[in-house]
């Protein structure tokens, strides 16, 4: 396969490609990504970011070049993947820009070629539009123009939103299920500090034949119990029963099932 898409370019031509790829993988130009494709040479793609301060801040735009079997004889041909209202560039994704045409030179890479393109985010050219309606209207009323550009841009080129808006659930479900938690120790707090002032305020009744009883046996569940030991045994009352413990525990379905549900989201 790999051989087959490859013998559509010169030996020698896919061995300076090869290199030149894995230069701009390893130090890519500013602002641009390309995808190397290691079995075809002859369609490049990149990635290519918004210049900050035009109206395609903040896009990725998506173009390829098609290099031809003559290659670097003749110059590739640039096509934007991604919509974009831009003079120089035809509705159809076509790139019109001297360097691609009349200016070319066999000596310039690929590197030079995308650097140029970038620079036509920057500064296009009405006078040579394949856009004319992007030309005129950058001619006339550069306002309008990039009213224009950033609505395909925000349309068509936007950075995903995706990532950030998962993020702002995740850091949502997070505060809210911190508040929950926060929530149900202070109600536990505070049920704790209601039963040990009825202990502080009610003293214990506890009766001992033939052993010793600690305190700490005679409250259960955080409220106070009054018990009476017989043989080492004690019998303790429980004054809470489907009281305060009871409703911790439904607090506590109610705030798991929330989690849940917010993890679907």
């Amino acid at each position: 396969m790999a051989l087959a898409t490859n013998e559509n370019l010169p030996p020698n031509v896919i061995k300076q490609l090869a290199k030149e790829l894995k230069n701009l993988d390893e130090t890519p130009p500013e602002g641009i990504k390309v995808a190397v494709n290691d079995d075809d040479f002859s369609t490049i793609f990149a990635d290519i970011e918004g210049p900050a301060g035009t109206p395609y801040e903040n896009g990725i735009f998506r173009m390829k070049l098609l290099l031809s079997r003559d290659f670097p004889h003749s110059p590739p041909k640039g096509y934007f993947l991604t919509k974009i209202f831009h003079p120089n560039i035809a509705t159809n994704g076509e790139i019109c820009v001297n360097t691609l045409k009349k200016d070319w030179n066999p000596s310039l890479g690929l590197r030079h070629v995308l650097l140029v393109v970038r620079c036509l985010l920057i500064e296009p050219f009405p006078e040579s539009a394949l856009n004319e309606q992007a030309g005129k209207m950058l001619l006339e009323n550069y306002e309008e123009y990039a009213k224009h550009a950033r609505l395909y841009t925000g349309i068509h080129a936007l950075k995903s939103k995706a990532k950030s808006k998962t993020g702002a659930i995740s850091e949502s479900t997070t505060a809210l299920n911190v508040d929950q938690a926060n929530t149900t120790v202070l109600s536990i707090d505070q049920k704790n500090a209601v039963s040990s002032a009825a202990v502080s305020v009610t003293p214990l009744s506890t009766t001992t034949k033939g052993g010793a009883i600690s305190q700490d046996q005679a409250v259960v569940g955080g409220g106070p119990a009054t018990g009476t030991m017989v043989g080492g045994s004690v019998a303790v009352q429980k004054k809470e029963a489907g009281g305060g413990v009871a409703k911790v525990q439904a607090d506590k379905k109610k705030m798991d099932a929330r989690k849940k549900s917010l993890k679907r989201l």
